[in-house]
């Protein structure tokens, strides 16, 4: 890990640390006094080397840590007074809080404070969640929502007689995953202390609106658990709820009320204090503070670019994310408002700006439903819509979480419905989030039988075919998935410099399609590692070596003809951005051989931890084009 020396510039040695028992509940005037100190200083900390992330364009998220700053401080002064009472580790379920577990880590002498300045960048060890092994003073890894609860549960069970934490938010609190490990802790008198932070924000907004019927309170009462709710900004009160919750037996809720980034002009409860924080709005904090070293570091930060040049690509780059929600909108345009009404419906999942259905519920509100984060449950219910022939549940989050729905994909199936599912951030590019939103094991979608309901995995490369592939397979039945990177990608070019994909271009499904032709045998790719082996495609026929390019962009569907023609070649070689084991890699050598074929064959794809960083996770993979073509020379040799 590359340590910077330039100094931290807000002196966290000013930071005092406490030791409080939670025997007595009631706080002395030089201890609340010392817990703000605490408190503020933390969160001055925390909105700059956000915002650090903002200014250096690998994202972020600001407000979850800043907000439960006052709970992780009152926390960490119970484990330095009776370290033997507690598991003393911060879980929790919201892995985009993982600047507490930076900074904790920081102030308890694990980690350089300077490392910080380094938030999310690529090689830094400062991924956007935390990742056990990867970065000293972090003890645990968090991803997805929902997965850090039922976890604990296990924890407590192999500590009893100790309490463990539970840093929660009212939006884990929306996965089915909790509720199962409520029963449990509940059931098994488990002594698990749940920390929640209701600030009433989600990433696309305010859940009282999207699900009026849920509260966290009377959700974990029914389950059973004691429930101490009060406001989070109230010091005195949070600290005795928390000694209450630790000095009496079993499964307690502690539930703090709180707006979004409490004290941020331009933030305090707005659903933009979810991510991080602009630049602009962070200067404004922070010298609010006095806080000048911070203000002028953030200033003067110069935000990287990727200077390679592709060939074989525009200069034009677009989000196929985004275009999907476009491509849908056109469709839907061409059908009237009845029968839009009566055959479709879109259900999001608190990502619709992430994942293009931002798109559909402003053109078409009276089909969308904004609903919470519970893939699970909203996949289902779009399958269910779908069940009549002649509907349409339109679905999407990211890629990540299509591990989440396996089971709920096979019942679809089973039902015969009809689900057009959009799976966004897909692969590695640009996801500074790291591995646990890795878009890795999209492969999983197609664990059908060969005589079941129809499933088609499809991945657009630019944004000109994911246009073409919305329109020809948006009507057809079955369920069929469409992929897209966070990433932008450029417009792929033919041999005489024109869109590949332009206006006379048709998606066919199931069709594979030559970029480049070749005689010395060829890659086969697809989505946003296509250009990148365009470009080594260029740059090897430059060297004099003759390799072709296939797209493939329906990615279970087997193209016998293309299979022929890559078969009778010298060698194959997959490149791909899925997990090496899952991956159209892991099934393309045996296509190959069930046909008596048999060429050199090789795969490149993901298959170790992330880096961090944006376009940084393609060649640390060494799917990059300069690791592409140092694979084919080994294949031509």
């Amino acid at each position: 890990m590359t340590v910077t020396k330039t100094q931290f510039p807000i002196d966290l040695s000013a930071y005092k640390p406490l030791t409080l028992n939670p025997e007595n509940p009631t706080l002395t005037q030089e201890q609340r006094e010392s817990l703000k100190a605490n408190i503020q200083l933390c969160r001055d900390a925390i909105v700059f080397f956000t915002a650090t992330g903002a200014a250096r364009g690998v994202g972020g998220h600001t407000g979850g840590p800043y907000d439960t700053v006052p709970e992780v401080i009152i926390l960490d002064a119970l484990f330095r007074a009776a370290s033997d009472q507690f598991v003393p580790i911060f879980f929790d379920e919201a892995g985009h809080r993982v600047a507490t577990q930076y900074l904790m880590a920081a102030l308890h002498g694990d980690l350089p404070s300077e490392q910080l300045l380094h938030y999310r960048e690529a090689h830094s060890h400062l991924p956007g969640h935390p990742e056990l092994g990867l970065t000293p003073g972090v003890k645990f890894s968090s991803g997805r929502l929902g997965h850090v609860w039922p976890y604990v549960n296990g924890v407590a069970i192999a500590n009893p007689g100790k309490a463990v934490f539970c840093l929660g938010s009212d939006g884990s609190q929306q996965e089915g995953n909790d509720a199962e490990a409520a029963r449990l802790a509940v059931a098994q008198h488990l002594n698990v202390k749940l920390i929640i932070d209701d600030n009433d924000v989600t990433i696309a907004g305010h859940p009282s609106k999207y699900l009026p019927g849920f509260t966290v309170a009377k959700t974990l009462e029914g389950h059973g658990l004691k429930i101490l709710e009060g406001d989070g900004e109230d010091l005195d009160d949070l600290y005795r709820r928390i000694c209450e919750a630790v000095t009496t037996p079993g499964p307690i809720a502690v539930i703090n009320k709180r707006p979004m980034c409490p004290g941020i002009k331009g933030l305090e409860g707005s659903t933009h204090g979810h991510d991080v924080i602009s630049v602009e709005l962070a200067i404004q904090y922070l010298e609010s503070r006095q806080q000048t070293a911070a203000v002028e570091y953030i200033k003067n930060i110069q935000k990287p670019k990727q200077t390679y040049t592709f060939l074989g690509s525009s200069n034009k780059w677009d989000a196929n994310r985004n275009v999907f929600g476009d491509a849908v909108v056109g469709v839907l345009s061409s059908i009237s408002e009845a029968e839009r009404k009566e055959k479709v419906r879109v259900i999001d999942s608190d990502l619709e700006g992430s994942c293009g259905l931002k798109k559909i519920h402003d053109a078409y509100p009276e089909i969308f439903i904004s609903s919470g984060i519970m893939e699970r449950g909203n996949f289902s219910a779009a399958a269910g819509f779908g069940m009549e022939a002649g509907k349409q549940g339109i679905f999407a989050t990211f890629s990540a979480f299509l591990e989440m729905c396996i089971s709920e994909i096979t019942m679809a199936r089973l039902n015969y419905s009809n689900v057009l599912c959009h799976f966004s951030h897909a692969g590695i590019d640009d996801m500074a989030d790291n591995t646990c939103h890795f878009g890795l094991n999209s492969m999983f979608a197609d664990n059908g039988l060969d005589d079941g309901y129809e499933t088609r995995l499809y991945f657009p490369s630019d944004v000109n075919q994911m246009k073409a592939c919305v329109e020809a397979v948006f009507f057809d039945p079955g369920l069929r998935f469409i992929f897209s990177t966070r990433s932008k990608v450029p417009l792929i070019l033919d041999n005489n410099g024109h869109d590949f994909f332009g206006s006379d271009y048709k998606f066919v499904p199931g069709k594979d399609e030559v970029i480049r032709e070749g005689t010395q045998g060829y890659i086969i790719s697809f989505g946003e590692a296509l250009y990148r082996a365009v470009d080594a495609v260029e740059r090897l026929k430059q060297e004099g070596l003759d390799v072709g390019l296939i797209n493939k962009p329906t990615l279970n569907v087997i193209d016998e003809e293309m299979m022929a023609k890559i078969g009778n070649a010298p060698f194959a070689l997959v490149v791909e951005s899925f997990n090496r084991r899952t991956g159209l890699g892991s099934r393309f050598g045996s296509w190959l051989l069930e046909r008596g074929f048999t060429p050199k064959y090789a795969h490149l794809g993901t298959h170790k931890e992330g880096c961090g960083g944006l376009w940084e996770q393609f060649p640390h993979q060494g799917i990059d084009p300069v690791s592409i073509i140092n694979k084919v020379k080994d294949l031509v040799k």
